[in-house]
């Protein structure tokens, strides 16, 4: 039986260091408790400890009857601070049980680049309803973001941007930020701009305060600033905010007038997502999440297991023109699939270094020839020393010393292509525009796979038959 709400502890001290930032069972047993008693009050109160971000976690959670019965009782204090953080893949379940009164409160607070992004996902008639939620002019903010290519830097930017004349000191900046009706929630910079709004430097919040207030702000503006054209890729600008250590950006428009700006958090959401997408499209089963329902995931995954039965049948090729062989010499069946794992595994590990580094831009046309002699050598040297294990396990397992040649070379073989295969696939898919975390591995386990049952089989027939 589930414990009293009153009895548990929402974060109690103490907890081990691993269960740190994350739901603790005994916090989400004490909500659903409050919610199955129908308790609204008890519920506000087990919540209030919760920031956003844990409260989406807990949304996610749990299954769907007991989501929407959290909802119906606790919709009153759900902000859009918690919208934003929910998984897309929620985002409309969630909106759809709030009233409109409840929605226009939980946006009507959130900086534009927020709502843009509460908002692109949605259907028509969603995005309406929170449109009308919002003042006029944070409207045509969004509704002006929305304008822009999907994943560009004019999506991801604010609206919200404290910015100061060249001719500014200290003192009028501090004068004209104490005067702002509204300042934006989070910000880093001042971003100094001419008379045509063109953007020239920022002045940090940190120089601005501790200097007097008759220091003209150019003398305070940080040697590195870049801006963002509103139509450039969300990747590029998240790549160099961590290449170059930026905090916030300018956007400008394509006069280079200033727009908006961008800050770290923004960038480095893009980033994480970025990383996200290449592991998962590395291991085949495309974007996605835990709240996904069956078919959208079966649809997503049953392709690239289609493309592995594909490679499966052409390895299952290779083996079948070995079929006498085979049958003369059954040591050959329990061995051939120890050197094609061998030059698979080998092979992923190569890819994995090779995608990562092209993501990262590590691995450019001055490297990759030295990067590829690397993985060509790293595979040669694992080959030959797996080579001599497996040479040794041919001989005294088997009791024969052939047996033990043959697949010792044929794990050099195929552990040398590994390498190669697992360097050279993904750097050629990239210059053809193909991306290399989604087409990559089936190309390379093929690779291996062929080469390994072919090495392997083929010397067999050429020493033992």
């Amino acid at each position: 039986m589930t414990e009293p709400a009153d009895q548990i502890d929402v974060a109690p001290e103490g907890a081990e260091e691993d269960e740190d930032y994350a739901l603790r069972p005994k916090a989400v047993a004490a909500i659903l408790f409050a919610v199955d008693a129908g308790d609204a009050a008890k519920l506000a109160t087990l919540m209030a400890p919760l920031h956003a971000a844990d409260i989406a976690d807990l949304l996610e959670q749990i299954n769907t009857y007991d989501r929407r019965r959290l909802l119906e009782l606790y919709h009153p204090e759900i902000d859009g601070e918690i919208l934003s953080e929910l998984d897309e893949t929620l985002r409309e379940e969630v909106i759809a049980i709030l009233s409109p009164e409840n929605l226009a409160d939980a946006v009507r607070d959130l900086d534009t680049d927020d709502v843009v992004d509460l908002v692109e996902d949605l259907d028509e008639d969603r995005q309406e309803e929170i449109l009308d939620a919002l003042d006029d002019s944070d409207r045509i903010a969004v509704e002006q973001a929305l304008s822009y290519p999907e994943f560009s830097a004019g999506r991801l930017m604010q609206r919200e941007v404290v910015m100061a004349p060249e001719h500014w000191t200290v003192g009028d900046a501090i004068d004209h930020m104490r005067s702002a009706e509204e300042l934006p929630k989070q910000f880093y910079h001042i971003v100094v701009v001419d008379p045509r709004l063109h953007p020239i430097a920022n002045v940090t919040l940190g120089r601005l305060m501790a200097a007097r207030r008759e220091t003209p702000l150019v003398e305070l503006t940080e040697e590195m600033f870049r801006t963002f054209p509103v139509t450039q890729y969300e990747g590029d600008v998240a790549y160099a905010f961590n290449q170059y250590h930026l905090i916030s950006a300018p956007v400008v428009d394509e006069e280079g007038r200033l727009v908006g700006q961008i800050t770290i958090d923004d960038a480095m959401a893009v980033l994480d997502e970025e990383h996200e997408e290449d592991i998962l499209r590395l291991a085949g089963v495309g974007e996605g999440s835990l709240s996904d329902k069956v078919f959208d995931t079966v649809k997503r995954r049953f392709p690239w297991l289609a493309v592995n039965l594909v490679t499966a049948v052409l390895a299952s090729l290779v083996i079948a023109q070995f079929e006498a062989a085979i049958t003369q010499i059954v040591a050959l069946a329990v061995l051939m699939p120890i050197v094609a794992s061998m030059g698979g595994n080998a092979g992923t590990q190569s890819l994995t270094v090779a995608v990562r580094a092209i993501a990262t831009r590590d691995l450019t046309g001055a490297n990759v020839w030295r990067v590829i002699r690397r993985e060509v050598l790293v595979g040669l040297v694992n080959g030959v020393v797996f080579a001599v294990v497996m040479g040794i396990v041919g001989l005294f397992w088997f009791g024969s010393p052939a047996l033990g040649y043959v697949i010792a070379v044929a794990m050099v073989i195929n552990l040398v292509v590994a390498g190669l295969a697992g360097t050279v696939i993904p750097v050629a898919l990239e210059k053809l525009g193909v991306d290399p975390a989604l087409a990559s591995g089936a190309f390379v386990t093929t690779v291996t796979d062929v080469v390994g049952f072919f090495a392997f089989l083929g010397l067999a027939v050429v020493v033992l038959l």
